[in-house]
């Protein structure tokens, strides 16, 4: 009885802090909160709900590797690769840009291969291209996924870790109209945003009674303990310390060491998307290539790591092209140094590196 109080608590302070901070256009009703051990848990779990054994959800590359794995891990559920092409094809085309008509061209593509597609995964802000989606590129992509009939659950792990200052964020609950309601999922969690990976609390927002039900029922394996969910209330009620110390000093930091790192990387002329939110840059390795293949892809990472330089390498995220690496920058200023310090000194021996053999 107390546990579930306590749930029920947590629900509550979970709706009120999503409605402040995703500006709903009324506030978010905790009947439609699930709260889990974390958004891993919550992959597998809406996975398991929405699918069939061996259906497939559609996600954009590059993404975030560890889905692949949460989404299986129940009913064998498979990722649908978008690949999104790193080249600029036109001129008002960004690199790695995602729009409806790719998504509609990699489901008939699914179709073709007798793949049944049954939802669509979205990353706003984006890991590990740190790309925010507009509200109008957000609307565009739900249409889609209404006129095809398949669910869209949106990562919005890290909306409050915006640091650029010329950047605004809209979640997807903020929109006027939904498209589609009732097969809208947003997720949400403290690991990224409050830095409390460790913790372990993720969320799901859907106004899909049959789904929330759904959910609660497997929450038995995914539960979130008592004293857990009480902190946790605590810390989302604490308005003043949220608003006014946590967040803008955690942006000022991460816009700090965004500025020290892309700086670095620009004076070492390594080509990389410029964006304003998440940890991390996502850089352009691949002049350093002995050949546009992700064999040497790999062994350029067996070189970083040789150098005690931790990068993680394109493939892990289903990059279409080789040659791309994740930066995370979140991290004391001093350690940035020494690792951007060590990437300097290697730069000499990449350029060689079509003669190195490990």
């Amino acid at each position: 009885l107390l546990l579930r109080r306590s749930r029920n608590r947590l629900r509550e302070e979970v709706a009120k802090f999503l409605s402040e901070h995703c500006c709903p256009s009324s506030p978010l009703d905790a009947d439609n909160v699930v709260v889990m051990n974390g958004c891993g848990s919550l992959f597998c779990a809406v996975a398991a709900v929405l699918c069939d054994p061996d259906d497939a959800i559609l996600i954009p590359t590059p993404f975030y590797g560890v889905i692949t794995e949460d989404v299986s891990l129940y009913s064998g559920v498979k990722l649908y690769h978008v690949p999104l092409d790193s080249k600029v094809l036109l001129k008002s085309s960004l690199p790695f840009h995602l729009t409806a008509e790719k998504l509609d061209q990699a489901l008939q593509r699914a179709k073709h291969q007798g793949v049944n597609v049954r939802a669509l995964v979205l990353i706003n802000p984006h890991n590990p291209l740190g790309e925010i989606y507009t509200s109008e590129e957000m609307n565009s992509f739900l249409k889609f996924a209404k006129e095809h009939v398949l669910h869209v659950i949106v990562d919005e792990i890290y909306m409050l870790s915006v640091f650029g200052e010329d950047i605004s964020f809209h979640s997807v609950l903020s929109l006027d109209r939904l498209p589609d309601p009732q097969r809208t999922h947003v997720i949400w969690g403290l690991s990224k945003d409050f830095a409390m990976a460790g913790v372990r609390v993720g969320v799901v927002y859907s106004e899909n009674t049959d789904l929330v039900q759904a959910l609660d029922r497997l929450g038995n394996l995914h539960g979130v303990g008592g004293p857990t969910q009480h902190q946790v209330a605590l810390m989302l009620r604490d308005h003043e310390w949220v608003n006014d110390v946590f967040l803008p000093e955690n942006r000022r930091r991460l816009r700090e060491a965004h500025g020290f790192v892309s700086s670095q990387l620009t004076k070492l002329g390594i080509p990389y998307l410029h964006r304003g939110a998440g940890f991390f840059i996502w850089a352009d390795f691949s002049k350093y290539l002995k050949e546009h293949s992700f064999t040497e892809e790999l062994r350029l990472w067996r070189c970083f790591l040789t150098h005690r330089v931790l990068l993680s390498c394109g493939q892990a995220f289903s990059c279409s092209s080789p040659g791309w690496f994740r930066i995370v920058f979140s991290d004391q200023q001093r350690r940035l140094q020494l690792g951007l310090f060590t990437l300097c000194s290697m730069t000499h021996f990449l350029k060689c590196f079509r003669c190195c053999s490990l």
